[in-house]
């Protein structure tokens, strides 16, 4: 059975392959969340390492990418980390490394958050070890598709399961210690694909905008207790996405499309977070916020 990946080589290839129809929707509607090496770059600034001090924050997905460049910018604001990962044990003992000299405290904890067992045990192991949540990033996500007469209900299952059933579980896992706190935020990681649709990726589409609607939903029933927001990136600079831009006209294509002609670094998705979770956005809650340079703009 057929299936697209995230894969930045066989993404070109893939448009040959595509009918033209589809290609536009292809190009522009990219994940946050890409299963490959992020941009480290960090953009030339600082946070307050007093924004987060003495709260505790959980980043799922973290060891790479988006969710490493959350937890050492959270790391850097003054939080204690926790770092889940599914498989890349050497990876997120990076990412406790990179929280740790920012003077921090970080564990690793192995789980997969699809399952609910997954994150009721990082939640454990959360409290346990600092007593507190205060902070939670649902980050965790893949991306794989297939036209829809051709997509099995294996990797449709997948894919909601990765995406969407894992902010219901690390919520519903959180959500009670969460409930102690002052002034506990969650943000979802979500994409344009779940705001404008994306053509042979229906299922990726169905699970981001699930998380966009259920962002407004908690938004509302955990109020005001916790607030809720998401943000929504497309393309996302990476070091493995810059080989597909060996086709000069391709890349044209895309940094044309995005009016600030440029793709977003993990950190501009990471800063966006930090915004979200702190007390500068204390009065924002059930926002999508966009992380597209333009490219798709909606209220």
């Amino acid at each position: 059975m057929p299936f697209y990946r995230r894969d930045a080589k066989a993404q070109r290839n893939e448009t040959n392959q595509v009918p033209k129809k589809y290609f536009s929707s292809l190009r522009l509607c990219v994940s946050a969340v890409r299963m490959i090496e992020m941009n480290d770059a960090s953009a030339a600034i600082h946070l307050p390492n007093n924004l987060f001090a003495g709260k505790t924050a959980i980043v799922t997905g973290s060891s790479r990418g988006v969710g490493r460049a959350t937890a050492v910018r959270l790391a850097e604001a003054g939080a204690n980390i926790v770092v889940n990962y599914l498989s890349n044990e050497a990876e997120a003992i990076e990412t406790v490394r990179m929280c740790e000299e920012k003077g921090v405290k970080a564990i690793a904890i192995q789980a997969d958050v699809s399952e609910y067992s997954g994150a009721h045990e990082i939640a454990r192991q959360t409290i346990e070890r600092f007593g507190r949540i205060d902070l939670l990033v649902c980050n965790a996500g893949v991306w794989e598709g297939a036209p829809i007469e051709e997509m099995s209900e294996e990797l449709w299952t997948k894919i909601i399961n990765t995406n969407l059933k894992s902010a219901w579980t690390m919520t519903k896992a959180c959500v009670p210690a969460m409930k102690k706190r002052t002034a506990a935020a969650i943000v979802m990681v979500s994409s344009t694909s779940g705001q404008r649709g994306e053509a042979n990726y229906s299922n990726y589409s169905a699970s981001k905008g699930g998380q966009i609607a259920f962002t407004k939903a908690l938004a509302c029933e955990l109020a005001p207790k916790i607030r809720v927001n998401a943000v929504a990136p497309g393309w996302i600079e990476t070091a493995m996405v810059r080989d597909v831009f060996e086709d000069e006209e391709y890349k044209e294509s895309i940094l044309s499309s995005i009016p600030l002609h440029r793709m977003a670094t993990t950190d501009d998705v990471a800063l966006s977070i930090c915004f979200l979770l702190s007390d500068w956005a204390r009065h924002i809650t059930g926002e999508i916020l966009n992380i597209n340079g333009g490219a798709v703009l909606c209220g």
